[in-house]
């Protein structure tokens, strides 16, 4: 089996639901490019999707990595600008 690459992993669940969008846009902002992370969540997260797409239209990812019943874990990497 190949080797995992670092990536880190952050679990919304123990924040607040308030502060829990401040802190991916926080992630987002200083997220380097072509770097990703994982967030952890108790519910489906696909608003704050929307609002990523709205704020950084085409310049992040979006990837399920498992989808509930407890747990959605979402990898978002930064990606380059369209030239």
């Amino acid at each position: 089996m190949g080797q995992v690459p670092d990536i880190d992993v952050i679990d919304l669940r123990p924040l607040m639901p308030a502060q829990r969008h401040a802190k991916i846009f926080e992630l987002v902002n200083a997220l380097a490019l072509d770097a990703s992370f994982v967030l952890i969540n108790d519910h489906d997260p696909k608003p704050l999707y929307y609002q990523l797409d709205a704020e950084y239209p085409g310049q992040f990812s979006w990837t399920y990595l498992e989808s509930g019943p407890e747990a959605w874990r979402v990898e978002i990497g930064r990606l380059a600008k369209a030239a």
